[in-house]
């Protein structure tokens, strides 16, 4: 009977060992579940966060290509307005050949035309002084013709009277 009892007492204990081991491992399941389901909340919260996130990505990106887009435009506006502004400094210089050469055309015509005029008036006044030196010359001819003449026919006393009057 000793056995029996040994036997018995034995089995309780082992009884209990397994019950407490059920309990125990009833316990850690449901933890186990509570904490799947926390996670399961937690994974669709990130996975919402990742889809907002992607949202947010591809309007980035979108803005970033419209963004890419103007620079690109502005680049070649930018590279227009350096060409424009390098045909303008081209053009610019050549301008500036151009009136320097014809300032010193104007100045070497201004001189030449000075030079002209200086000429002109002496030749002028050399004229004036041959024009008046043949006056006298024809004058004093006349003059002596007039002293020579026969003021008793009109061709003669014509000629003699215009040269007195002319005095």
């Amino acid at each position: 009977m000793k056995l029996a009892m040994a036997l018995v007492g034995l089995s309780v204990v082992v009884m209990g060992v397994l019950i407490f081991q059920v309990v125990h491992q009833e316990f850690r399941l449901s933890h186990l579940k509570f904490r799947l389901v926390e996670n399961s909340a937690q994974v669709t919260r990130k996975e919402e966060g990742i889809v907002e996130l992607k949202a947010k990505i591809s309007e980035l990106q979108k803005s970033l290509d419209d963004v890419n887009t103007k620079v690109e435009q502005l680049k070649k506006k930018k590279a227009e307005i350096e060409k424009s502004s390098e045909d303008a400094g081209k053009s610019l210089a050549a301008c500036t050949t151009e009136k320097e050469k014809a300032e010193k055309t104007r100045d070497s015509t201004t001189g030449e035309i000075d030079k002209l005029k200086d000429n002109h008036e002496a030749a002028k006044s050399k004229a004036q002084e041959n024009i008046q030196s043949l006056k006298e010359e024809i004058f004093n001819r006349d003059k002596a013709v007039c002293a020579f003449l026969d003021t008793t026919k009109d061709k003669g006393r014509k000629l003699c009277e215009n040269l007195q009057q002319s005095q």
